[in-house]
């Protein structure tokens, strides 16, 4: 009685899984000639195409992408992703994270030249950890871009009994408008993300 309870519920559920293994769903879709094919990075596919040849493609990811905003952009790791946010009407922010919690943010202003909110923004990136007993040291410091461009403001720690993080707070300003940059990375990390912010600091441009 109990193989022939059990018999038509496994036949569902095999059924079941190769609806859902046809089902699986390719990360991009590769068009040639007109003929698509879904595919995922790093793989091949053979592609029939109208006139009759097979032809085999394949899809690569870069190991690195350029990120744009209005005002400036950089270079990151493809595998990881920006994020857009509109904080107002005129201030945009993209934000770079990595699983490990390093993290670069470029503030894009339309409307205020924000080198002046650099201590502001120390002090809202840092105040939960000195609140909670952190130790905080910072000191002016500045940036020059590949193209002579400089970005001013502060550097800083915060050392807490377990753990030691560094944040860089920089703007480039002009008329009515500029860009804020601010990075943050334990060090702990370091051996690991530091190439992600060097990176982004090598690369990135600012265009006004």
């Amino acid at each position: 009685m109990m193989r022939m309870k059990l018999a038509p519920f496994l036949l569902s559920a095999a059924c079941c899984l190769s609806a859902a293994q046809a089902d699986t769903l390719k990360g991009y879709r590769l068009t040639v000639d007109g003929i698509a094919a879904d595919i995922d990075a790093g793989e091949s596919t053979e592609i029939t195409l109208p006139d009759g040849r097979k032809v085999t493609a394949r899809l690569e990811r870069n190991e690195f992408a350029t990120y744009a905003g209005e005002r400036f952009s950089f270079v990151h790791p493809s595998t990881m992703a920006v994020t857009k946010t509109q904080l107002s009407d005129t201030i945009v922010q993209h934000l770079l994270a990595t699983a490990v919690g390093t993290v670069v943010v470029v503030q894009d202003y339309a409307a205020v030249n924000p080198v002046s909110l650099d201590q502001l923004m120390l002090q809202e990136m840092t105040k939960e950890t000195v609140q909670a007993g952190g130790e905080l040291t910072q000191q002016k410091a500045s940036r020059r871009l590949a193209d002579g461009k400089e970005l001013i403001g502060l550097k800083a720690t915060v050392k807490t009994r377990t753990e030691s993080v560094d944040y860089e707070v920089l703007g480039y300003g002009g008329i009515d408008q500029g860009v804020m940059v601010i990075t943050r990375i334990d060090a702990d990390n370091a051996s690991t993300d530091q190439q992600v912010i060097d990176r982004f600091w090598q690369s990135l441009t600012i265009d006004f």
